[in-house]
């Protein structure tokens, strides 16, 4: 897929800001999150990937501040989209909104039994290599959520364990990027995770941040083609990419980290590929 042919669904901040406590980023930012500020991250965010990529916005929901971060809408390949149950009910009201838009723009929408908690791309992110979806468990998606996805998508599912509340989805601690890298925290894995993680993709592959770049939320980034979109990146870790072929650009999304989410939580990539052939899930 061209570049230009990626659309990204996006949606304002309008009514962004930090009205609860549900990850430990939030614990001191209650009401301390700027709206001005946000709207113009947030734009920054559009006008740079709008450079890259098409971008589609969903209208906001007054009381839903986290609608923001529309990674969490559900899992999209082809014409299908798993759509997301939130575990909070903060956000649960969310699921309304998305599961509409994505029915008016032409996708069949799955849903998840109840009580089975799921929370769309924050938690399912595919290989840009292999035919399978990298998918996070431990916090806010239930393991019993990925036989399910494996099925109703076609891809085998690889089951990640989460252990560190801070990256309490997948996509805070790992973006697989073009040609098979793989952006990635360990801390934020178990054991068996992280073999799995060696097994699949080879050490020269493999980009491990350290403590301050994930804190910096350096693995939550957009990846359209060669280019890297995130909040901040060492100079080590730039250093690293431009050597593996990549180009970073730098948005500035503390307003959004006030919240525990950066640019890959705000956007979520709706023209993923079908998948090639049926697989089966895998933990």
């Amino acid at each position: 897929m061209n570049a230009h042919d990626t659309r990204i669904l996006m949606c304002s901040p309008e009514h962004f800001h930090v009205d609860y406590v549900i990850n430990p980023w939030m614990e001191g930012n209650v009401d301390q999150a700027s709206p001005a500020g946000a709207r113009r991250q947030w734009r920054a965010l559009r006008d740079t990937l709008a450079e890259l990529a098409t971008v589609v916005e969903v209208p906001p929901a007054d009381g839903l501040p986290d609608m923001v971060f529309t990674a969490n809408a559900g899992t999209v390949c082809g014409n299908r989209a798993v759509l997301s149950r939130f575990f909070h009910p903060e956000r649960q009201g969310e699921a309304d909104h998305f599961g509409r838009w994505f029915r008016d723009h032409g996708f069949e929408v799955l849903e998840l039994p109840e009580g089975i908690h799921y929370e769309g791309a924050g938690d399912s992110l595919l290989d840009r290599a292999g035919e399978w979806i990298w998918a996070g468990h431990g916090f806010r998606t239930d393991f019993e959520s990925h036989k399910f996805v494996a099925d109703w998508l076609g891809r085998e599912v690889v089951s990640l364990r989460l252990v560190d509340p801070y990256f309490y989805h997948l996509d805070t601690c790992m973006c697989p990027l073009a040609d098979g890298y793989l952006l990635y925290y360990p801390a934020a894995f178990d054991d068996a995770a992280r073999r799995e993680i060696e097994q699949r993709v080879p050490t020269h592959k493999r980009i491990a941040v350290t403590d301050e770049d994930a804190e910096q939320f350096s693995c939550n980034t957009v990846n359209i083609g060669r280019h890297i979109v995130m909040h901040r990146a060492s100079d080590a870790l730039r250093q690293r990419l431009k050597q593996a072929g990549f180009e970073v650009h730098e948005v500035d999304l503390s307003e959004f980290i006030k919240s525990g989410g950066s640019a890959k939580c705000l956007t979520l990539k709706v023209t993923e590929p079908e998948a090639v052939a049926s697989h089966r899930a895998t933990a």
